[in-house]
């Protein structure tokens, strides 16, 4: 059986909450299933918000996680190259709208996205959250990318 891939063993410098590796956060990993991303990720009791039920906030956090390395990932996948190949890419939040269809229970959930359109800078995602099968939040995402590292410095949004 082949090894999982996942998108964020390709950020070494990223020390975000939900996707990086800041031992107190979330350490989402990511990675495809033919043209899908997915996260199956396991939630601890500090994440609740409600006894049993998962905090609005982290969920969201997590969708936005997951399609930031989804941008980043389908951006790569474009060019087909590998992740750790250069030029670098880096991904930040333009839009993130979460509907939240039922309490998601705080356990395991499974996030799935899939890139809808790229437009020069921007990738437009949905994405969807399950808990035991059973939808419980779907979101619409854009991803802007504001880092290249073919780019002259003054050109990036980000500079990292």
């Amino acid at each position: 059986m082949a090894k999982t891939i996942y998108f964020q063993d390709f950020m070494p410098e990223n020390v975000c909450f939900g996707c990086g590796t800041n031992h107190d956060g979330l350490q989402i990993k990511s990675f495809w299933e033919e043209d899908e991303s997915v996260c199956i990720w396991q939630s601890k009791p500090q994440f609740q918000g409600w006894k049993g039920l998962l905090n609005g906030g982290i969920l969201a956090t997590l969708i936005d996680c997951h399609c930031m390395g989804t941008a980043i990932a389908h951006a790569y996948k474009l060019e087909n190259r590998k992740m750790d190949s250069e030029p670098v890419y880096r991904y930040a939040t333009g839009t993130l709208t979460v509907r939240y269809l039922q309490p998601t229970p705080n356990e395991v959930i499974e996030i799935r996205a899939k890139v809808i359109e790229v437009k020069n800078r921007k990738t437009t995602l949905k994405c969807e959250v399950f808990a035991k099968g059973i939808k419980t939040a779907e979101a619409d995402v854009i991803a802007i990318r504001v880092y290249d590292s073919s780019q002259n410095v003054e050109n990036n949004v980000f500079k990292g």
